[in-house]
């Protein structure tokens, strides 16, 4: 199957996925190229040359990058002050590619090697620990960073979102179970008046109705799964 032409921007996109095109990842960002909803000179952590690649694949003239995004930069590397860090995780929530590892109320760390330079950790750091250091002195847009490293952090992208999903399943299906044990239990339970049997019936109701939300969020979540991999 030949690819789309959203696919073939995407493929020129540095893949930090940080947002400041004004869209929620490079996947967006691409579509809307595609479509005409978007521009193509959006991007900053591309650059310029990253404008040249846009405009090459839609046989366009190539245009100056619109800074109203951000200015073409030397790519950046996150830093977590440790003596500061309070281990609040709100880092690794923002983080797109599972760079930075940690567990609650201990202390967090940068996988450099793996940080785009994104920078979406650091306005949800609530005591400022999390600096941005400048990693390729002189090199800005795909000079500071190659098309490998991009299609892992892509990779790492991909893999973060189905671990996402899969974690949210895994507690609907933990929500469910209970709700079904207290279903059980319900039923089980001897009802001696008239008020007893409407208050055991109000609450059965409103179990029975959140485990058929539960089962109609999987089949949706199940059917989603297999659009994305029919689209692969």
């Amino acid at each position: 199957m030949s690819d789309s032409l959203a696919d073939l921007l995407e493929n020129a996109l540095p893949q930090t996925q940080c947002t400041k095109c004004g869209y929620p990842a490079c996947r967006p960002y691409a579509e809307a190229i595609a479509t005409g909803a978007a521009n193509y000179n959006q991007c900053p952590p591309g650059g310029q040359e990253g404008v040249a690649r846009l405009a090459h694949i839609l046989s366009k003239a190539v245009i100056p990058l619109d800074i109203s995004h951000g200015h073409e930069r030397e790519r950046q590397v996150a830093k977590i002050e440790e003596a500061y860090c309070i281990g609040c995780t709100l880092c690794i929530q923002a983080c797109p590619i599972d760079a930075i590892i940690g567990a609650p109320k201990q202390m967090h760390s940068i996988i450099s090697e793996l940080c785009t330079g994104c920078d979406l950790c650091v306005a949800p750091c609530p005591v400022d620990c999390i600096s941005m250091l400048p990693v390729t002195t002189g090199k800005t847009g795909w000079d500071a960073w190659s098309q490998e490293q991009a299609d892992h952090s892509r990779q790492l992208y991909t893999l973060r979102n189905q671990r996402l999903i899969r974690e949210k399943q895994e507690n609907d299906e933990r929500l469910a179970a209970k709700a079904a044990a207290k279903l059980i239990a319900l039923e089980a339970e001897p009802a001696l008046s008239a008020e007893e049997i409407a208050s055991k019936d109000r609450k059965k109701a409103i179990i029975a109705a959140a485990i058929e939300r539960a089962r109609l969020k999987k089949l949706q979540a199940q059917s989603e799964n297999q659009a994305e991999g029919d689209k692969q």
